[in-house]
């Protein structure tokens, strides 16, 4: 053997070394990082499924469907069938398995060139009798450039739905910070996010719609016990709120809410908020660490921003080590984020983590299925992701089937 030929192989051999190091540093810092509990504000840890606890189930994750174009939001109408709010405007089905070509509706007003477009949407608690669906969307007034959002209800006939009445309009909106996540609350209320609209001072000004989160009616009327005499607004002072969520248990009201983007505040502060009938937030006097007398500080903060774009809470058993655990979406941060919360004190924090497998790029809606699965949509196609040729795309959360030995086979 040549003397060049014997450092050519020695160099291989040591390269082969260092990558078998460097892959068994990488595991040994996962795994431990998964056995810590004691996080700091600001940390995300990454869990990877099934190791978190002897008593967990194992789950994977599997793809439902694809071809979407930035789905928003994802509600059921049954078990087997699905409608998918695309921001675009479309209204889309997936029923029996199978995504129909034509939309269930289709808003041609809608105005979708930034972030805005047909966001919330969500069920009558009795669509089952009423078959109501409500929706929130931007469009630009016509004859203006003046943007803002609409809150409708649309009546389903089961190949199509319409609208039946427009429960609240011009709603202060923007491409930006335009809010729109829709939710019944435990009481039967309506509840509505709203951004500033890039405008923070309206989110103090009690007059107007704009950094709020709002409660009405189902038939869009102000309710008697709102905090504010003649007014819609349930709480106040947020930057642009896409995820309200209740506690199964306590019944407690959380938000997730995207912090200053540099134009408006350092970049970061990531809020999630418990939210308390009449609360001030603080934006735009206070953001990140900042406090101010007469405003309710976030539960937890993230910086570097994750952009949170959802919230729920797992209610189900089917994913026990997930039941009465918070999750909401994170743009970009590019992940699902779970955060359990102490039943005896609701107000703190145990601990949050980010899922470790869960790496499909950008992450909007999360949801519990009818099955009793989580299932998450993602937004790559929002002209601030790398799309696959197949996104966006739904995936869905389940116990993995254990496999068992063949008769007669010992493992």
């Amino acid at each position: 053997m040549s003397m060049l030929s014997f450092f050519r192989q020695k160099k291989y051999f040591l390269a082969l070394c260092v990558v078998i190091v460097c892959a068994l540093l990488w595991f040994g810092v996962s795994y431990f990082s998964v056995l810590e509990s004691g996080l700091v504000q600001g940390e995300i840890r990454e869990l990877f499924s099934g190791m978190e606890a002897p008593d967990d189930v194992l789950y994977i994750i599997e793809e439902v469907v694809s071809g979407l174009e930035v789905p928003w939001s994802i509600v059921w109408t049954g078990p087997e069938r699905m409608l998918i709010a695309e921001r675009p405007g479309r209204l889309r089905v997936f029923e029996d398995g199978k995504l129909l070509d034509r939309p269930l509706a289709t808003f041609h007003d809608v105005s979708s060139d930034g972030e805005e477009g047909l966001m919330g949407v969500v069920t009558d608690p009795d669509y089952a009798t009423n078959h109501y669906l409500y929706a929130c969307y931007a469009y630009t007034k016509e004859g203006s450039k003046e943007m803002v959002g609409r809150l409708v209800r649309l009546v389903d006939d089961g190949t199509s739905a319409s609208i039946d009445r427009v429960l609240l309009d011009h709603i202060p909106s923007a491409q930006f910070h335009a809010g729109c996540r829709v939710a019944f609350g435990p009481d039967g209320k309506l509840y509505i996010t709203t951004g500033d609209a890039t405008d923070g001072k309206l989110a103090q000004r009690l007059d107007s719609l704009a950094g709020k989160v709002l409660r009405v009616n189902p038939d869009g009327s102000i309710p008697n016990d709102n905090p504010f005499p003649d007014s819609r607004v349930w709480s106040f002072g947020h930057r642009n709120p896409q995820g309200i969520a209740w506690h199964p248990k306590t019944g407690l009201m959380y938000e997730t809410e995207h912090g200053p983007s540099i134009f408006d505040g350092p970049a970061g502060g990531d809020e999630v908020n418990w939210i308390t009938k009449g609360g001030n937030y603080g934006w735009p006097f206070v953001s990140h660490e900042k406090t101010r007398e007469g405003t309710i500080a976030p539960l937890l903060l993230f910086t570097p921003a994750e952009a949170p774009a959802s919230a729920m809470f797992y209610g189900g058993t089917l994913l026990p080590q997930f039941t009465n655990n918070f999750f909401f979406g994170a743009l970009k941060g590019e992940g699902l984020i779970r955060v359990i919360f102490d039943e005896r004190d609701p107000h703190k924090v145990i601990r949050y983590e980010k899922l470790g497998d869960v790496r499909f790029g950008r992450i909007r809606a999360v949801v519990e299925g009818p099955d009793g699965a989580i299932y998450f949509s993602t937004s790559n196609r929002d002209g601030r992701g790398e799309p696959s040729p197949f996104d966006d795309r739904i995936f869905r959360i389940t116990p993995k089937t254990p496999v068992l030995p063949e008769a007669g086979v010992l493992q």
